[in-house]
């Protein structure tokens, strides 16, 4: 397993500020012509390894025409990587994996170097999803324009990203209601973190897991009404009906495994479960059993549903919209775990798994 290395947290904004500072000066450094890249050596089996990596240099094309230099600034890490990693020929998966000896991506925020598209300027911030590289040239249609005033801009790979699109979409899904119920797995995650948030602020009663004391002072501090450390539980069903008596009406499921069967049990008549995450087995080298009890789904007319991000990117303006009236009422904070440099991105991949990452996991490659 590798070593999880020191990382920086910080608190997401008590705020939204109205101004986004100013890029004052013109871009004065020297055009890049080669970049670092993290490939993958060999597919994954088990926990990720340093040997599922590789770290190469490589020469930056010259600009054709309507193509793009951006050094990225900031990339995010996220649990879908790791399913990425691993050999599925023979699967019918609608992710594809990454191939042997190319470079894995990711949601990236960067800034523009050098332009050829008439679409971009020298010292333009841009999104893409070419994260694991430090540089790159590609087409200016394969990026987008960051224009957020007040936004930090590593929030749009988190909170003010897909990272708080999938939470907001996936509990809308569920169609909670004041005075209900909720369970969220991964609590103290970026995805979970932010579903803890929405529902409280929405009139839920919210129960969120997390593995260990620090993960669950810190769902106490976000408003989360009772804080399970499923490290210290022998029986999670156990734990469930001491702080929920009468039960669960919806079921974030972050992790699969133990928590979802516990969840399936403890549910109440009609019960919704929103599946968004397997963190608990995906690392396992075989084939993890489903739920053993699902057939209490029937007599209990639960509904249990996969959400994905994809199918709901036309949210993504309302979403952004309730995000800041949360934040300007004091309602939303969020976690950044933050990774320095290139050569740190397989650990902080490895963090998502290890428990050692709170919040959403980030690379920061430049300043």
């Amino acid at each position: 397993m590798l070593r999880a290395p020191q990382c920086r947290r910080r608190s997401g904004p008590k705020a939204w500020p109205e101004q986004h500072p100013a890029h004052s000066d013109v871009l004065e450094r020297t055009i890049m012509k080669a970049s670092r890249e993290v490939r993958l050596k060999k597919y994954a089996k088990g926990s990720v390894s340093a040997d599922n990596f590789e770290i190469a240099q490589v020469d930056l094309p010259d600009l054709a025409d309507g193509e793009v230099l951006v050094r990225n600034i900031w990339m995010s890490v996220d649990p879908a990587t790791r399913i990425r990693m691993a050999d599925m020929s023979g699967f019918d998966s609608p992710i594809p994996a990454f191939t042997v000896g190319a470079p894995l991506d990711g949601g990236a925020i960067g800034e523009v170097v050098k332009s050829r598209s008439p679409d971009f300027d020298t010292g333009d911030t841009v999104q893409s999803w070419l994260g694991w590289r430090e540089a790159f040239v590609a087409p200016g249609a394969a990026l987008q324009k960051i224009n957020a005033p007040g936004i930090p801009v590593q929030s749009l790979l988190g909170p003010a990203g897909v990272t708080g699109l999938t939470a907001y979409a996936g509990l809308k899904t569920a169609l909670p209601k004041a005075g209900e119920t909720i369970f969220v797995s991964s609590a103290a995650g970026a995805v979970g973190s932010i579903v803890c948030q929405l529902a409280k602020a929405g009139g839920l009663i919210v129960i969120g897991s997390a593995g260990g004391a620090e993960k669950c002072a810190y769902l106490r501090e976000i408003g989360v009404d009772h804080a399970i450390d499923y490290k210290a539980e022998p029986d999670m069903l156990a734990a469930l009906r001491r702080v929920a008596p009468e039960g669960i009406d919806i079921y974030f499921d972050n992790v699969a495994g133990a928590q979802l069967e516990a969840a399936i049990a403890a549910g109440r008549d009609n019960a919704r479960i929103i599946l968004c995450g397997s963190v608990s087995t995906v690392n396992d080298e075989a084939p993890s059993p489903g739920p053993r009890n699902l057939i209490l789904m029937i007599g209990k007319q639960m509904r249990m549903e996969g959400v994905t991000v994809f199918h709901h990117f036309h949210e993504m303006p309302e979403f952004l919209q309730e995000l800041q009236r949360l934040v300007a009422a004091g309602k939303m904070t969020w976690r950044e775990t933050v990774f320095e440099g290139i050569e740190s991105a397989p650990e902080a991949l490895a963090a998502l798994f290890d428990g050692s990452a709170l919040g959403k996991a980030l690379v920061k490659l430049g300043a």
